[in-house]
């Protein structure tokens, strides 16, 4: 047979199937791309990841039957993330699960169409991200994690557990945290008036940095520093909070993993919970609901968790009423 007479037989043979056999072909099964901003080895990542995934399949989809999913790890370094979100758009997923707010700047410069559902994003607005928290407007929404005004909610904490604290460093990295840091600062620096404490803007870019900014608050009595939100900070939670219990210097999280490996006290949201609502945006897309219609939600509750190991180490106090109000106090 030549090859031309094969081609014409093949491609009858197609045209002339029934038109039930067509509609019994199995539609594409939708794809879910999940861009993550930290280690995979990371309990705190698997964790968030895992949150995801269960409510996912409790919404009805199924990991490699009724839904595919592309989960992406990504170090919170800027070339590595724009290259990461550019391969994950190129696959083109249904909709994009995206954690933090450098990883959302990089996928919305990839693409204005794919759905984008992101977590972990403290100022969406601020960020570009979204025209308002009912309305987004675009191709992205999500959850917000924590709200500006705890910049001060911080520093209130630090100095009920250490009043003798006499300056406070805003610890952040300025390419990855919202508004290049500007988004706590405002509400930070009222707290420190209102205290009475100087504040220090301490931008960082890596662990030698951490380690100078740290040092210094510690070479006199009075030092403390808080730690601004963003994936370079809980990255870099171990060499935060090694520098602290070194230097001898007080300090407040605001991830509960922190006090949880050391750190003296955190104060947020559940990062884990977080990543199990969002599921419920994605499920919505995957069925047709577009994210311009979808508003931001923001946080339900805030944890405490106190570490007093690490406070009686500083030489620390805890306060009764802070006790007792905390989520969670590990001895």
């Amino acid at each position: 047979m030549r090859r031309r007479d094969f081609i014409t037989l093949v491609g009858g043979g197609v045209a002339a199937w029934p038109l039930g056999a067509r509609a019994q072909q199995p539609d594409p099964v939708p794809r879910i791309g999940v861009l993550m901003g930290q280690p995979a080895a990371d309990p705190a990542s698997e964790a968030m990841l895992s949150a995801f995934t269960q409510a996912i399949h409790e919404a009805g989809w199924t990991s490699g039957s009724t839904v595919q999913m592309d989960v992406r790890w990504v170090s919170y370094e800027v070339d590595r993330i724009r290259m990461a979100a550019k391969e994950l758009v190129a696959s083109r997923p249904d909709v994009i699960l995206s954690h933090g707010t450098a990883i959302t700047a990089a996928l919305q410069k990839q693409t204005r169409t794919i759905p984008i559902v992101f977590v972990i994003v403290s100022d969406p607005v601020g960020s570009g991200f979204v025209a308002s928290l009912p309305r987004p407007g675009g191709n992205i929404t999500g959850f917000i994690n924590l709200v500006g005004e705890l910049g001060g909610k911080w520093l209130d904490l630090l100095t009920e557990v250490a009043p003798s604290t006499k300056r406070v460093a805003m610890i952040f990295n300025p390419d990855t945290a919202a508004d290049r840091g500007a988004y706590y600062g405002p509400p930070f620096e009222a707290a420190a008036l209102s205290h009475k404490v100087e504040p220090i803007s301490s931008p960082v870019h890596n662990d030698a940095e951490i380690e100078t900014v740290v040092t210094s608050l510690g070479r006199k009595p009075g030092g403390g520093f808080v730690v601004m939100p963003d994936a370079f900070t809980v990255n870099h939670r171990a060499p935060l909070i090694l520098m602290a219990a070194r230097n001898n210097v007080p300090a407040v999280y605001w991830l509960s993993a922190y006090a949880r490996e050391g750190g003296l006290l955190s104060y947020g949201v559940d990062n884990a919970k977080i990543f199990g609502r969002s599921a419920s945006y994605v499920d919505r897309i995957l069925r047709g609901a577009k994210p311009a219609n979808l508003p931001v939600q923001v946080p339900t509750k805030y944890e405490t968790v106190v570490n007093l190991k690490t406070a009686k180490e500083l030489g620390l106090t805890v306060p009764p009423g802070l006790l007792v109000a905390a989520d969670e106090v590990i001895e």
